[in-house]
């Protein structure tokens, strides 16, 4: 693992989040023997919308229960353990943070799952997996963090069938300037690798990616984070919620990603393409 990596991963561990997870799934009142994905959508669904964007991005994919996905920076796990609920489907998560993989399959056994999701600590730089592998790639907030696109996409690229689905939904770099910091992805600049959509658009196209599906949600994006921002300010954290992966300062990156759409400093992009 390189010293960025290794930054990245830094990032994002908390320390005894399993045990973490689980008091806060009993202080919410959840059986956490016997889970529902459901259960865990407001933590583990830890990306722009939750679930709602998870959501509308599989019903892009027209996904079945033959397919096999792979969930490039699978987190917690939510996303890979919502396919495989929903659709059937088998899902591999790779995570650069070797505490969410030991998480995600955690709660992945609470939730009866195990044996349509697997999770392991691996780069997506260097995906532990033979060429032509996967009928899908799934990836959701995770090139922020990755400086080479060209390796990141080229990868992906590589262990995707012949006419696989590369489907996305991420955080791309606005015209509004540099954003404001910190931000969930990161506490400052220098973690953060922000590229244009039409960057990545010119890239996916040159490594003979076909654009099926581009939309951009910023509008989307910003009415929920203003929301989010609202009800913290009102409530306070509730017991189970994506606070708990991000410290005592995520009422500020909360407000800063609000802040960074309010101004064009991000934007936020759905996306399906086809090898």
């Amino acid at each position: 693992m390189s010293a960025e990596q290794r930054a990245v991963s830094a990032h994002y561990e908390v320390g005894d989040l399993g045990e973490r997870i689980l008091a806060a799934l009993r202080a919410a009142g959840k059986d956490v023997e016997h889970l529902a994905p459901g259960d865990l959508a407001p933590l583990d669904a830890f990306h722009i919308r939750g679930r709602e964007a998870t959501r509308e991005l599989a019903a892009l994919a027209h996904l079945t229960a033959s397919q096999e996905v792979l969930d490039v920076g699978s987190g917690l796990g939510g996303s890979a353990r919502f396919l495989a609920a929903e659709y059937g489907c088998r899902v591999t998560g790779i995570d650069l943070t070797e505490e969410y993989c030991g998480v995600a399959t955690l709660l992945s056994q609470r939730c009866g799952l195990a044996a349509l999701t697997s999770f392991r600590a691996a780069s997506a730089l260097e995906l532990p997996f033979a060429d032509a592998r996967f009928d899908v790639a799934w990836t959701e907030h995770v090139q922020m963090n990755i400086a080479d696109k060209a390796r990141f996409y080229g990868e992906i690229r590589r262990v995707l069938k012949a006419g696989g689905k590369l489907l996305f939904h991420d955080v791309f770099q606005g015209p509004g300037g540099s954003p404001h910091f910190p931000v969930p992805w990161a506490g400052d600049a220098s973690i953060s690798h922000l590229a244009a959509a039409q960057e990545i658009q010119r890239l996916l196209e040159s490594l003979d990616f076909r654009q099926r599906v581009w939309q951009d949600v910023s509008a989307k994006s910003l009415t929920w984070y203003r929301a989010r921002v609202e009800q913290l300010r009102k409530q306070g954290p509730p017991p189970l919620g994506t606070h708990l992966l991000m410290g005592a300062d995520a009422p500020e990156k909360f407000a800063n990603v609000a802040r960074n759409l309010e101004e064009a400093r991000i934007v936020v992009v759905q996306a399906v393409y086809e090898k």
